[in-house]
C-alpha cells in the first residue's frame, strides 16, 4: 500500500530470508504454531491508518454511551450471562478489510469487532522479529498510539493482571496446549508470568476457584478470559465435568465474558460511518434491499464466520425462524492490493485496543493483519497459496 516500501520489499526478498525467519520463528516454542504465517507485513501510511483509527473512535463513542448497555442487553444469550460485569471492556479489536473507494483510492472497511482478546502477545514477539530479517523501515511500527515495545508491554501487563499478584491471575481457555493459537499464550506468559489453564483444570469450593501452579494450590483472584461459549458447548461431552463460570464467583474478569456479546455483530446496526457498511437487524427490515446480492446474511451468534450466508437469495431469509438472531450487511468488496510474486492479495487489518482502569476510554495500542488470495480471509479459501496467512501492518509514525 505504500509502492515504494513494497518494490523495495519484494526486490529483496528470497525464499532462504523467509525459511530462515520461520525457523527462529518456531524455535522459541516448537510446534505452538499452527496457522500460516505470511511472507509480507503490510505497509501501511499515517493517512491510512487515521481513517481506521476514525472509524474506530466513532465505535468507541457509542460503546462509552450510558445507553450502551441497556441497548446491547438482548445481546446476550440468558444461559451464558456472567454476574458482575464490569463497566468498561478492557480489550477489544476492530477489523478492517481493505478496499477501493470511487476514486479508485484504498479505504477501509469495517468487517467485524470483538469485546475479546486476539493476539496481544503474538504481535510483540512476531514483527519484532520479521524485522531482524527483512528490510522494514525505521520509521513503520506495528505498535500504535506512540508506544514502543517497553512501553506497550508494561501497559499490558497492567491491564491483564492490574494490582492482582501475578500468581493469582490465570488465562483461562479449552484445552490451551491444543488450541492453534497457543504460542500467543505462551508469550502472555512469558510477557506477564500468568499461567494458561484449561476451565477443566480450575478447583471449586464454595464461589472461590483455585489452580494448581508449581504443584501448589493456589488462589485465582483475577481471569484473562479466552473462553468461547460457543467452542465450549460444543467440545462441552468430551470436555467432561468442568466449571460452570456463569456462576457468582469470587473473580475479577479481564475482560469480561459478556462484553464478547456487547461488541459485537450485535452492535453494527447502531454504527453510521462512511467506513462502517449499513447493517440492519433482518427482524427490523420491512422490505428487502432491490440489490439483495450486494449485501451479506450473518448469524449473531456464532464465530469464525461459522453459518455466514454470502451469496444470499430470498428463499435464503425465507428460511430463516429467528430473524432477531441475524443481520443483514452490506458485502464489503475487498481490494487485490498487495503486490506479491504472483497474483496480488487481498488484506484485512485488526487494530487492537486496551481500556486501563481509570481511563475515559480505550486507546489503540498494537495490530495484526491476514492476507488472502481467495474468497474470504481464512485457512480454507487459501489453500496451497503462498504470501497468505497471518501477518503485521508496519505502520509510519
Amino acid at each position: 500500500m505504500v509502492p515504494e516500501i513494497r518494490k523495495a520489499f519484494n526486490e529483496s526478498f528470497t525464499e532462504q530470508q523467509y525459511e530462515a525467519f520461520s525457523k527462529d520463528l518456531n524455535s522459541k516454542y516448537p510446534g505452538a504454531i499452527e496457522f500460516r504465517l505470511s511472507e509480507t507485513p503490510v505497509f501501511v501510511d499515517k493517512e491510512f491508518a487515521a481513517k481506521m483509527i476514525d472509524a474506530c473512535e466513532h465505535i468507541i463513542d457509542v460503546i462509552t454511551d450510558p445507553q450502551f448497555k441497556k441497548m446491547t442487553d438482548a445481546a446476550i444469550p440468558p444461559h451464558e450471562y456472567v454476574p458482575n460485569e464490569t463497566d468498561r471492556c478492557d480489550m477489544l479489536c476492530f477489523d478492517f478489510g481493505i478496499c477501493w473507494n470511487e476514486d479508485k483510492q484504498p479505504e477501509p472497511r469495517l468487517i467485524e469487532m470483538q469485546g475479546f482478546p486476539t493476539l496481544f502477545g503474538f504481535q510483540v514477539y512476531y514483527p519484532d522479529l520479521f524485522r531482524e530479517y527483512f528490510p522494514i523501515p525505521d520509521n513503520y511500527s506495528q505498535y500504535l498510539n506512540g508506544h514502543t515495545r517497553e512501553s506497550y508491554l508494561q501497559l499490558l501487563k497492567e491491564v491483564i493482571v492490574d494490582d492482582v499478584p501475578v500468581e493469582n491471575t490465570i488465562l483461562l481457555e479449552i484445552k490451551p496446549h491444543e488450541q492453534k493459537t497457543r504460542i500467543d499464550f505462551y508469550l502472555t506468559q512469558e510477557y506477564t508470568g500468568i499461567q494458561p489453564v484449561c476451565i477443566t483444570e480450575l478447583i471449586q469450593e464454595g464461589m472461590d476457584l483455585y489452580y494448581m501452579r508449581d504443584g501448589k494450590k493456589t488462589a485465582v483472584k483475577r481471569i484473562y478470559n479466552r473462553v468461547i461459549f460457543d467452542e465450549l458447548l460444543a467440545r462441552k461431552e468430551a470436555l467432561g465435568k468442568y466449571c460452570d463460570i456463569t456462576q457468582n464467583l469470587n473473580v475479577q474478569w479481564v475482560p469480561h465474558p459478556n462484553w464478547f456479546y456487547r461488541i459485537s455483530k450485535y452492535t453494527l446496526p447502531f454504527l453510521h460511518h462512511p467506513y462502517v457498511p449499513t447493517t440492519y437487524f433482518l427482524n427490523e427490515i420491512k422490505q428487502l434491499p432491490p440489490d439483495l446480492e450486494n449485501y451479506v446474511l450473518k448469524p449473531l451468534f456464532s464465530f469464525a464466520g461459522q453459518g455466514v450466508v454470502i451469496d444470499i437469495t430470498p428463499a435464503d431469509i425465507e428460511k430463516i425462524t429467528d430473524p432477531h438472531n441475524w443481520i443483514l450487511q452490506r458485502k464489503v468488496a475487498y481490494a487485490a492490493i498487495i503486490e506479491t510474486p504472483d497474483e496480488p492479495a487481498k488484506a484485512e487489518i485488526r487494530i487492537m485496543y486496551v481500556w486501563k482502569k481509570g481511563w475515559d476510554r480505550p486507546q489503540p495500542v498494537i495490530n495484526l493483519a491476514r492476507l488472502s488470495k481467495g474468497k474470504m480471509i481464512g485457512v480454507n479459501f487459501n489453500k496451497n497459496k503462498q504470501w497468505v496467512g497471518g501477518s503485521t501492518c508496519f505502520i509510519e509514525r
